[in-house]
């Protein structure tokens, strides 16, 4: 199972807000620059973060992004599910009327594990952990890094 692009750039431009909250908002240039993001593909990822209430846009002179819920109060499987949609390795975990056989079949049964492991990681994160985990590695005051 791989994360699209899209989750791992969501979730990188969301750590990115998260180390500048309570401050101004950050230009969303310069969170593409720092977080080795393609401009255009961030503008396209920050619509829906900001519909879902993750992220406010401000226009003006001191406009850009930022948070919009403090970062201990975003978890990762709500940016996961928003940006990606089911995380389930299979179709049949989600739908199991897909697979007449789904009650009968085992590796059913190790695909509807692997996606609730999964989620309790991801339920259990906050942007906030990302945030202190990021300090961990003391990378404070690098512009380019790797989530």
């Amino acid at each position: 199972m791989k994360l699209s692009a899209r989750a791992r750039y969501g979730t990188k431009a969301l750590l990115e807000l998260a180390l500048h909250w309570g401050e101004e908002p950050v230009l969303l240039k310069d969170v593409a620059q720092r977080q080795q993001i393609p401009l255009p593909y961030l503008e396209h990822l920050i619509g829906p973060l900001v519909q879902a209430g993750i992220v406010k846009s401000t226009r003006g002179a001191r406009g850009g992004v930022s948070l919009l819920k403090p970062p201990e109060e975003v978890m990762l499987s709500e940016v996961i599910q928003l940006l990606e949609g089911s995380i389930s390795p299979a179709e049949c975990v989600d739908n199991p009327e897909t697979c007449s056989r789904s009650n009968l079949c085992v590796t059913h049964d190790i695909w509807d594990e692997v996606k609730e492991a999964v989620s309790k990681v991801l339920e259990s994160i906050t942007l906030q952990d990302l945030v202190e985990r990021r300090r961990q590695k003391g990378q404070l005051g690098v512009l380019e890094y790797p989530l």
